[in-house]
């Protein structure tokens, strides 16, 4: 069996301290390997405190029994902040300290990988030569580079680089936030790598150069300490750490049939009218017979494709297929369109996951108030490009509360200065809110377009 994981960390270049830590080991028996890179906040005291804290926690957490991959590593997020949070109650000096984390489970041998993300510490996919950034940053700059806003290069050197909205230790109760713990799950085939870092590797090493390292020969140890020397060479801003885990099973060749082609003597095309076949005398009278009938039936064939030629031709007709609804998006639509009131409250009892979105809901209300008890969270599907909710030209006054929209190109599409938000969020939506008007036609117009006033009541947001 080849090697299957090796994590190292580096104090770099220019910190007197490391407070990043990592996991690499085996757990339940061999059956998983458990992988993280934990960065402490830095620029606060007790950075590596928070960090040592969910690095027991996980540890901890991910030992024990589990029957579904992903709400234990939510467990382990979850045991992690709670333990970050009494420990900064325990001494007013360590009040501003956190972590950021990424976590991945790889299951060799199911070819299968989990993971859990907070911050911006990384998860990449390394396949095939190609390298491809699984996890998402929670912070400013990464969220201007994955909208396309910024290059690669420009946010590695964005003087805001450092800050996130996100951490450990952040907020006592992450079940506020459904969204607040990035999770997903991918195939881990054979010969895949997974890399998980600090930004100590991500500000210093782009993709490109972490591919060329990923893709030469040699042991994980080596390419490891590479990705580490490329960093301090760059100038290690910050401590920097590296684990890599490899689905170490050989990679299925596949490999054409080779066609051969088989000679064989030419028959006579034409056999003797004196020969017979299993010794049935063959008569000249009943071949002249068949010949007539094969060609009366040559006539008929060659009328009826005539006839069918000068047909005019059929045209195909494709039948999209019918979306399929999930059923809290049908149940939100149901609500909005049979209320016969002005509000509308969505207990989060009966919508207890993301309402996943896969067709617009529409509001035609003329008022409506569209309230979420606790927080309701609509999920862009995947492969959906639409918005999320779509306010049409009768609206006259909605107001949306407590609302979390998360993943959609546009979130909220609306027409003229209609619409009111109360404590919504939106995240990784290249677009919040879309707003149009309808003019009269063929009028010319003077003024200033009225537009949408909005406060900001985020997440905090600390440097590193």
């Amino acid at each position: 069996m080849n090697e299957q994981f090796f994590g190292l960390s580096d104090t770099g270049k220019q910190r007197e301290n490391n407070e990043d830590l990592f996991i690499a080991q085996q757990v339940h028996g061999g059956k998983f390997i458990l992988a993280s890179v934990i960065d402490g906040v830095g620029g606060y005291a007790g950075g590596e405190i928070a960090a040592e804290e969910a690095q027991t926690a996980v540890i901890e957490c991910a030992g024990k029994p589990f029957k579904e991959a992903i709400p234990m590593l939510v467990e382990c997020f979850h045991l992690a902040n709670e333990r970050v949070i009494a420990e900064k109650k325990r001494s007013n000096k360590y009040q501003e300290m956190s972590c950021v984390a990424t976590v991945a489970l790889a299951d060799i041998s199911a070819n299968l990988f989990y993971y859990a993300h907070v911050g911006d510490t990384r998860l990449y996919l390394f396949r095939d030569g190609s390298l491809v950034k699984i996890s998402h940053d929670q912070s400013f700059v990464g969220f201007l580079e994955e909208s396309g806003r910024l290059t690669e290069q420009a946010a590695m050197e964005h003087p805001r680089r450092n800050e996130i909205n996100k951490a450990l230790g952040f907020e006592e109760n992450l079940n506020q936030h459904a969204d607040y713990i990035e999770t997903g799950q991918s195939p881990f085939l054979p010969g895949d790598l997974l890399l998980l870092c600090s930004d100590g590797l991500s500000d210093m090493v782009n993709s490109s150069e972490m591919t060329s390292i990923l893709s030469r020969t040699g042991s994980l140890k080596e390419k490891t300490r590479l990705l580490i020397d490329m960093a301090n060479e760059k100038g290690g801003r910050d401590n920097v750490t590296v684990v890599l885990v490899q689905n170490d099973k050989t990679p299925q060749q596949y490999t054409a049939n080779k066609v051969t082609e088989s000679v064989t003597k030419s028959q006579p095309a034409v056999q003797q009218s004196e020969q017979s076949v299993v010794g049935i005398p063959v008569h000249r009278k009943k071949n002249n017979i068949a010949a007539i009938f094969f060609a009366i039936l040559a006539l008929i064939f060659l009328g009826t494709s005539i006839y069918l030629y000068r047909l005019p031709p059929v045209v195909k007709t494709i039948i999209p297929a019918k979306k399929i609804l999930s059923k809290e998006e049908i149940k939100l639509q149901q609500a909005i369109n049979n209320t016969k009131g002005k509000s509308i409250i969505l207990a989060d009892t009966a919508f207890a996951g993301p309402v996943i979105i896969s067709q617009a809901i529409r509001i035609d209300n003329d008022s409506l108030l569209l309230k979420a008890k606790g927080t309701i969270v609509l999920q862009c599907d995947t492969g959906y490009n639409g918005p999320a909710i779509i306010l049409s030209a009768k609206c006259r006054h909605i107001v949306l509360d407590s609302l979390s929209f998360s993943g959609f190109t546009t979130a909220i599409d609306v027409t003229g200065n209609v619409l009111s938000l109360k404590n919504v969020r939106f995240n990784n939506c290249k677009s919040a809110i879309r707003q149009s008007f309808t003019l009269a036609y063929k009028k010319y117009f003077s003024g200033q377009l009225p537009v949408l006033t909005l406060k900001a009541d985020s997440l905090p947001v600390k440097t590193k």
